[in-house]
C-alpha cells in the first residue's frame, strides 16, 4: 500500500496544476456521492423506526431533527466542495490552533453529561467540538507530513508529528471520551502510513501505542493511579468476558448481542422491537443504533448498511490513487480509515467483538455534530477527487 500510494504521489507531482475553477460536476466522484446519500436515507429511515415511540405525541421528531443536521450537513459538502485543499495546507497552523483551541474551550465552558464534558451548548444546538476536530486533525497532519515529505524517514520527524498529535488526543481523553481519542491515533497511523513513513518507525509506534494500552489499563491502577474511570475500564475490559456481569458492567453489551441476533433474517419491524421499544437496549438512537436497526430491520437490513459501508470506503481510498499532490492523497487516505475506523467499531461493540467506546456510527445515529462533520469530511475528499481529475487548462497542455 505504501509503495502504491507513493507512486500516486510522485506521479501526481509531476502534474501542472489548474487555474480558475478547473473542474467540473462530472469529476466528482459519483458513486461514493450516490453511496453517502444513500446512506443518510437509510439512516433517516432507521432513526423514524427506532425513535418512533421515544417522544409521546410526536412520532418524528427526531428524524425530523436528524433531517435538518443532514440539510445543514449538505451544505457544509458543497462548502467544503469549493474550497480548494491547498488553502488548508497553507494554514495549516490556523487549522491546528483551531482545532486544539475548541477542544481545550469544551473543557472549560462545556456542558456536562453521563459524566463526560464534551458539548457547548447553545441552547438550540449542542456542538461537539471532537467530532469536527476528526476532519481538523487529518487536514492539518496530512499537510503535516506532506510538507516533510523528504524528511519522513527521520525520527525528529515521527517524534515532532507525534508531539502535535498528543496534545488533541489528550485533550480528547480527558473529556472523557475515548472512542474519540481512538479515532484521532487510527487517523494519525493511516496519514503517517500512507505519506511513507518507515515500517521501523510504524512497529515502534504500535510498541509504544500497546505499551501505553496496558499502562493504562493494568500498570497504572496497580500503582493507585487511576487514569481511567471505573465504569471505563469495565467497558474495555468487559468485552473479553460478556458473562461476567450481564447485570452490570456487561449489561449494555449483551443488551446490544441480543437485539442484533433477535431480528432474525428480516427484522422484527418497528412494533414488534421490544428491545428498543421497551429500552432494554440504552442509548438505541445513538451508541447502539445498529444493533436497534438490526433488530427492526434484520440481517438482510444490516447487510445491506454494511455493504453500502464498505462501498463508501473503497471509492475513499480510491481517491488516494487520484490525488494530485501528497496532501491530497493522505488527506484522503487519513479521512477514509478514520470513517472506517469508527464504522467497525461501533458495530463491533454491539457483537462482542470490540469495547464499548461511545463512537456514534456515521450518518446512522442520532447527533448534529456527527452528521455535520461527516458530510463535510466527504465534501473535502471530493474537493480533493475533482481537483485531481481536472484537466489541466489547455494552454498548459500545449507546452
Amino acid at each position: 500500500m505504501v509503495d502504491f500510494a507513493t507512486r500516486a504521489i510522485t506521479v501526481a507531482r509531476t502534474e501542472p496544476r489548474e487555474s480558475g475553477l478547473g473542474w467540473s460536476v462530472r469529476d466528482l466522484d459519483w458513486v461514493l456521492l450516490a453511496t453517502v446519500a444513500a446512506l443518510v436515507g437509510i439512516g433517516l429511515w432507521a432513526i423514524g423506526g427506532i425513535t418512533r415511540f421515544d417522544v409521546a405525541g410526536s412520532p418524528d421528531y427526531y428524524v425530523l431533527r436528524q433531517g435538518i443536521f443532514a440539510f445543514v450537513g449538505a451544505i457544509g459538502f458543497v462548502g467544503a466542495l469549493f474550497v480548494n485543499p491547498d488553502l488548508y495546507r497553507r494554514h495549516k497552523w490556523v487549522v491546528y490552533g483551531l482545532m486544539t483551541g475548541a477542544l481545550a474551550l469544551v473543557i472549560l465552558v462545556g456542558a456536562a453529561s453521563h459524566g463526560s464534558r464534551r458539548w457547548i451548548d447553545f441552547g438550540f444546538f449542542r456542538f461537539q467540538p471532537s467530532e469536527f476536530g476528526k476532519v481538523l486533525f487529518v487536514v492539518f497532519f496530512a499537510a503535516f507530513l506532506a510538507d516533510r515529505s523528504k524528511e519522513l524517514g527521520r525520527w525528529r520527524t515521527m517524534l515532532a508529528a507525534l508531539g502535535l498529535a498528543a496534545v488533541p488526543i489528550f485533550l480528547v481523553f480527558v473529556q472523557p471520551d475515548v472512542g474519540t481519542a481512538l479515532v484521532y491515533s487510527a487517523a494519525l497511523a493511516a496519514c503517517l502510513f500512507v505519506a511513507g513513513t518507515r515500517w521501523i518507525q510504524l512497529a515502534a509506534l504500535g510498541a509504544v501505542v500497546a505499551m501505553c494500552a496496558v499502562a493504562v489499563l493494568w500498570l497504572l491502577p496497580n500503582a493507585g493511579i487511576h487514569p481511567l474511570k471505573q465504569y471505563q475500564v469495565s467497558r474495555l475490559t468487559g468485552f473479553l468476558h460478556p458473562s461476567r456481569d450481564p447485570s452490570g458492567s456487561t449489561y449494555n453489551q449483551n443488551q446490544a448481542t441480543i437485539s442484533v441476533g433477535s431480528g432474525g433474517p428480516f427484522g422484527r419491524g418497528v412494533s414488534g422491537s421490544t428491545q428498543v421499544n421497551y429500552h432494554y437496549l440504552p442509548e438505541h438512537a445513538t451508541d447502539f443504533a445498529f444493533a436497534s436497526y438490526a433488530e427492526q430491520r434484520g440481517f438482510a437490513g444490516a447487510v445491506l448498511l454494511l455493504a453500502l459501508y464498505l462501498l463508501a470506503v473503497w471509492r475513499m481510498l480510491r481517491i488516494v490513487t487520484v490525488a494530485r499532490s501528497a496532501f491530497g492523497a493522505i488527506l484522503a487516505g487519513g479521512v477514509a480509515v478514520a470513517f472506517l475506523f469508527q464504522v467497525f467499531v461501533n458495530v463491533g461493540m454491539t457483537i462482542g467483538l470490540a469495547p464499548i467506546t461511545g463512537i456514534p456510527l456515521p450518518l446512522v445515529s442520532v447527533g448534529g455534530s456527527s452528521m455535520i462533520a461527516n458530510l463535510t469530511a466527504i465534501g473535502v475528499l471530493q474537493a480533493v477527487c475533482v481537483r485531481g481529475k481536472a484537466r489541466p487548462p489547455r494552454s498548459r497542455r500545449r507546452r
